[in-house]
């Protein structure tokens, strides 16, 4: 019986032992997405995912003043790639793990919303995320660009710090409208969104890297390795995006 006991408690510390927790920065718009697939990474590894959301050029700019982050979840394609020619990011781990969708959303449920919209103007305020650091913020200036619409709305555009920002703007009523990601919108029971055609902007291929100091964590790996797999795969596509092939 103290032979069984011992055999426990040494299978109990070993497991512990394996169990590792690490930092990952996540853009703003993956935070739902994000939170789920960590939750059911650490029902099966035991490795604990600490989540951080924000703007993507914020973390890009935290990461190189030494942020203790050893994955990057990136809104774009292109600052994970500066990551890796910087040396900031391990070579060859990056991949595309998201396919954003940009949506224009109002909290209001009866709105009729398009292209007309933003023509006719006959609102106060739009919130975008700061296209500066947040892609989906640059997507949005595309977009409006495009449509010819950008130099009479820019007067009444409001910028959040991130997405997240963006939304929560349009959700208390400090704007009308919103440029937002269809993943923080695409639950809600109320609100009006207008998906905003693709070919309107750059695709937003989101990619994840293993930064510098992930490089050798065996959580980090799994995690990444996870994130390719179909039960990711699975959450990512119910919460609107696309998916593609690993780059």
């Amino acid at each position: 019986r103290h032979f069984l006991l011992a055999t426990v408690a040494v299978m109990s510390l070993s497991a512990t032992a394996h169990a590792d927790e690490f930092n990952v920065a996540v853009a703003a718009n993956f935070t739902a997405p994000a939170k789920e697939i960590a939750t059911v990474f650490e029902q099966k590894t035991g490795h604990k995912a600490v989540l951080s959301f924000g703007a993507t050029g914020q973390f890009y700019a935290q990461i190189k003043q030494d942020a203790p982050f050893v994955v990057f979840l990136a809104a774009d394609d292109e600052t994970p790639k500066k990551a890796v020619e910087e040396g900031l990011a391990v070579p060859d781990s990056r991949f595309t793990y998201a396919v954003g969708r940009l949506v224009l959303w109002t909290k209001a449920s009866d709105a009729q919303l398009g292209e007309d919209t933003l023509r006719k103007g006959a609102f106060e305020k739009l919130s975008i995320a700061n296209p500066a650091t947040a892609p989906y913020g640059g997507a949005a200036v595309q977009a409006m660009k495009k449509m010819g619409v950008f130099e009479a709305i820019q007067p009444k555009i409001v910028q959040g710090n991130s997405i997240a920002q963006a939304f929560q703007f349009a959700e208390t009523g400090a704007a009308e409208l919103a440029f937002v990601a269809l993943s923080q919108v695409i639950a809600k029971p109320d609100g009006t969104r207008w998906p905003v055609p693709e070919s309107l902007h750059d695709p937003i291929f989101q990619d994840a890297v293993l930064l510098r100091k992930g490089a050798g964590n065996e959580a980090a790996t799994a995690f990444l390795a996870f994130l390719k797999g179909p039960e990711a795969a699975a959450v990512i596509s119910k919460y609107g995006y696309g998916t593609r092939a690993p780059n």
